[in-house]
């Protein structure tokens, strides 16, 4: 299996190059890795102390890491963090401002055994974090070999993934190579345990940590006080065209709230559609004034990096994504212990957290324009928003701390 795996890597990443040229996102993906061996030496040579390495795939695997990150950093505080990303989106986004706690962020090179040995060469981690799932067999075996410790953390697996299968043997060895596996819940821990996985425990998901450091301390934005003038905002966050087409017919009817919609892709041509859809006067954030625009009940949000605190203003909040290719991020409203409403998850084990928000009472799944007004209308009963937020505030609070629950086990492998 380790040869089809190594032919496989190495197969895809010959393709890749064949995309570099353009603009695409495999052809960033091939481009942006081009001088990260360059780039970690000069980080080597200014800095001889000692390296933690965290991996994530994307925007979304840091986010979760960030608590952790804090927390080593504070505990190892004398040595440096290198966060590696495999996704271009994720990438291009975190590298534009600088990051708390982190000293070099950069391109993973793919999994060959020329780019493995050359990479833990050069920076010798003395421990290493890999987030949730994106597993690289050849790094985490190296590693392994080195007898560098290695960590998963935020792990949320399902019963189908490879690992799990009669053919899976290989993938087992890779996940039986961490010297612990910290799990979002008891459903991966079980499932790790049957197959003979036991340097495993139940830290949380993580990402609780990190929406509730945002919900204390949000960005602000004066300009949108005009825009509310104290009315009850739906916020509607990752917004795709199957979102809107369930959301418009309510927006279209209901005139007692004001909208803030943030899409999943900026696109000015799909932002026009919805706005000549709607019955009501809208503005694009871009062309808001510092005084703010009150007469206009729908705000669209057309740049990036806003979502995670307008959702301070909102009343109840509406996440997207859930009809296409995943729903995004439910936990950016409860943090602000805002109700959160979804559409009908079509794989519901992939989305923990909206299954326990639904169970909890201030997570609603809706599948159709009448199930979207019906929700919002039962919302607005006696007593039942005041129940949905106090839901909220109950499963935000109880699900705190993965972050040093992570850094305590990491410190009890060594025996500190």
């Amino acid at each position: 299996m380790k040869v089809l795996y190594d032919f496989s890597v190495w197969a895809m990443s010959g393709m890749l190059r064949l995309t570099k040229g353009g603009k695409s996102k495999l052809a960033r993906l091939v481009k942006g890795r081009e001088g990260v061996i360059d780039q970690l030496k000069t980080f080597r040579e200014g800095f001889s102390g000692k390296i933690i390495w965290f991996h994530v795939a994307s925007l979304g695997e840091y986010e979760q890491a960030k608590p952790v990150i804090a927390a080593v950093k504070k505990t190892y505080f004398d040595s440096a963090v290198l966060v590696t990303f495999f996704s271009p989106s994720g990438y291009e986004n975190v590298i534009k401002k600088a990051q708390a706690n982190v000293d070099l962020i950069t391109y993973l090179p793919f999994d060959t055994k020329s780019n493995v040995q050359q990479f833990l060469d050069i920076v010798k981690p003395q421990m290493i974090f890999f987030v949730k799932y994106d597993l690289w067999a050849n790094y985490i075996l190296e590693a392994k070999k080195r007898k560098i410790p290695l960590f998963l953390f935020s792990a949320s697996m399902r019963k189908e993934q490879v690992y799990f299968q009669s053919y899976g043997g290989f993938f087992r060895e890779v996940l039986n190579s961490f010297d612990h596996i910290f799990t979002q819940n008891q459903y991966t821990l079980s499932l790790l345990r049957k197959i003979g996985i036991e340097q495993v425990s139940i830290a949380g998901d993580t990402r609780f940590d990190n929406v509730q450091a945002i919900s204390e301390s949000p960005k602000k934005f004066p300009e949108l006080e005009g825009f509310v003038k104290g009315t009850p905002v739906i916020v509607i966050g990752s917004a795709w065209q199957e979102d809107m087409e369930l959301i418009i017919p309510f927006i279209n009817k209901y005139s007692q709230y004001k909208y803030i919609i943030a899409p999943h892709d900026i696109d000015e041509k799909v932002v026009d559609k919805w706005s000549k859809a709607i019955n009501k006067s809208s503005i694009k954030y871009s062309k808001i004034d510092e005084a703010g625009q009150g007469e206009q009940a729908v705000l669209f949000i057309d740049n990036v990096g806003m979502l995670s605190s307008l959702y301070q203003f909102a009343h109840i909040a509406y996440v997207g994504g859930a009809f296409g290719k995943g729903l995004h991020n439910i936990l950016e409203p409860l943090a602000f212990r805002v109700p959160v409403i979804f559409g009908k998850l079509r794989k519901v084990s992939k989305f923990p957290e909206a299954v326990i928000s639904q169970g909890a009472g201030c997570g609603f799944e809706v599948e159709d324009a009448a199930s979207f007004e019906k929700i919002l209308v039962d919302l607005e009963a006696v007593n039942a928003y005041k129940k949905a937020v106090e839901s909220a505030d109950v499963l935000v609070m109880e699900n705190l701390g993965s972050a040093q629950k992570i850094i305590d086990g990491v410190k009890k492998s060594f025996n500190e």
